[in-house]
């Protein structure tokens, strides 16, 4: 039989105890239903009450009955303690923390307020705003440009900036998009400087000046701006003609290299040869240099010694004048391997021994090597002795010498 069934009362009934407890004895009856909202409610609302110095009870709750004797409940005390929540709520939600790599920003009711560094802090919720700058990142953008140069030709530049944020107040503050407000100022930047450079310089060798114009101008202009951002780096990615005419600038372009190598060639070249020529040269001024005073030396040694003959000379002058020539005698005939004899008077031929003479082995040999290739003596010397034998006969003075002559 159903539950619900016509005269089946309730014991069947799944909101009540009966079935469960053994025929709905005990406290847990048989007719016990679903637990009552209203009364959970009620019993919440007395506990409150106590809690905040009011009475409450069963008698109290329902309708009076012999609640005569207790204080009347406190209205305002469950939106006291809803407004005690929230503020505890309120409260806690105004805690943050601030990264290392981060600052704060702090505005009240829009206005600037402080920059609050890295660590926990507290600020009232709904009424201060805090915005969080990074300062340590370094962003970064990239732009790639048409544009036109000082020779009126046309060229396209790919540039990239690297920034960081140096002022949070100003960056937040002052500029209400400062992604945008840079790109505005590097495009800026970028064709004031290449308006002024001609293409060859662009396409060659002015790439870093470029860059380094374009950054100088670019933070001139975002610090007017007052966009609180330092610029780190400019690089020139790439520069190159338009297609149409790429091809006509790479030639240009390899005779400008060919010429500059050829130029550096010729510089290697002066540079090994310039110093070799200058070493020999002041090798040769050195040499000079010694000669000149070797032959001073030389000069003012002989000087000192006539000077010092002089003086010998003017105290003996025979004894000086004799010995001077037999100085020079000997230093001519030293030298020579001929000897030359005068003889007067019959006076016997004296031997000389050659070749105990300094150097007379070297006489003799040359002397037997010149009778060998005769096989005599010269008729001259032959002749000359004869001539002198017979004026000698004649001659009425019976001494006789040798007459010194030389020829």
């Amino acid at each position: 039989m159903a539950w619900n069934e016509p005269g089946g009362g309730n014991q069947h009934d799944p909101w009540s105890g009966g079935g469960r407890g053994g025929g709905g004895g005990g406290k847990r009856g048989g007719n016990q239903g679903p637990p009552d909202l209203d009364e959970a409610l009620k019993k919440f609302q007395d506990k409150l009450n106590r809690m905040l110095g009011g009475r409450g009870g069963k008698g109290g709750g329902r309708g009076g009955k012999g609640g005569g004797g207790g204080r009347p409940r406190n209205t305002f005390a469950l939106p006291g303690l809803l407004i005690v929540i929230a503020l505890a709520v309120w409260g806690a939600s105004g805690f943050y923390l601030v990264d290392q790599a981060e600052r704060g920003v702090v505005l009240r009711f829009g206005e600037f307020q402080r920059v609050v560094t890295p660590g926990l802090h507290w600020n009232p919720p709904l009424i201060d705003d805090v915005r969080m700058v990074n300062v340590t990142r370094v962003r970064s953008l990239s732009q790639m440009q048409s544009m036109l140069t000082r020779d009126e030709n046309i060229v396209e530049v790919e540039i990239s900036a690297q920034y960081q944020v140096a002022s949070p107040r100003d960056f937040v503050l002052n500029v209400r998009n400062p992604q945008l407000s840079i790109e505005n100022a590097l495009d800026s930047a970028l064709r004031h400087v290449v308006g002024g450079t001609e293409m060859i310089e662009i396409l060659t060798s002015g790439r870093e000046i470029l860059g380094s114009s374009v950054a100088s101008r670019l933070q001139s202009y975002l610090d007017s701006y007052g966009t609180g951002i330092s610029l780190q780096t400019i690089n020139i990615e790439s520069t190159a003609a338009p297609d149409p005419v790429i091809d006509a600038f790479d030639d240009v372009i390899r005779a400008r290299e060919d010429r500059q190598r050829t130029i550096n060639e010729g510089m290697a070249y002066a540079n090994a040869i310039i110093p070799a020529a200058q070493g020999q040269a002041q090798r040769l001024v050195e040499q000079g240099q010694g000669y000149r005073e070797s032959v001073v030396a030389e000069a003012q040694g002989q000087a000192n010694r006539f000077n010092a003959l002089l003086a010998q000379y003017r105290n003996a002058p025979d004894i000086m004048r004799e010995r001077l020539y037999l100085d020079a005698i000997a230093e001519v005939f030293g030298k020579t391997p001929k000897v030359l004899v005068d003889v007067s008077d019959d006076a016997p031929l004296m031997y000389l021994p050659l070749d105990q003479r300094p150097g007379g082995t070297r006489l003799q040999d040359q002397g037997e090597a010149q009778q060998g290739e005769s096989g005599e003596l010269d008729p001259r010397v032959l002749e000359r002795l004869r001539s002198t034998s017979s004026q000698g006969s004649n001659s009425s003075n019976s001494s006789g010498g040798i007459r010194r002559e030389g020829r």
